[in-house]
């Protein structure tokens, strides 16, 4: 169990890493190659803090859903709300110039 957590952590730094590298070579002077390490990790961050608060979330939803089909709408909501910070990384890395 240990070993799929570290494989799923060392995946996401990997994607994390190549998404910077990706913009970083896209642009061309330094300064740019700055604002654009900051980009992905305004994105790659966002994403991460969404994905480990949906995967907790997620079975707890689950498990409110299977003791009352009434909950589905709340858990449909809680289960949305950290996908906010996915959005916010989007929009910051447009700000950043």
């Amino acid at each position: 169990m240990k070993s799929v957590k570290l494989t799923k952590t060392l995946l996401i730094v990997a994607v994390v890493v190549l998404a910077m590298l990706a913009f970083a070579a896209e642009e061309g002077a330094a300064g740019a190659s700055l604002a654009a390490l900051g980009k992905g990790l305004a994105i790659g961050l966002g994403l991460i803090g969404t994905g480990l608060a949906q995967s907790a979330i997620g079975a707890a939803a689950v498990g409110a859903v299977a003791e009352d089909r009434r909950n589905f709408g709340t858990a449909l909501v809680f289960f949305l709300i950290p996908e906010t910070l996915a959005i916010f990384g989007l929009a910051f890395s447009f700000v950043i110039n």
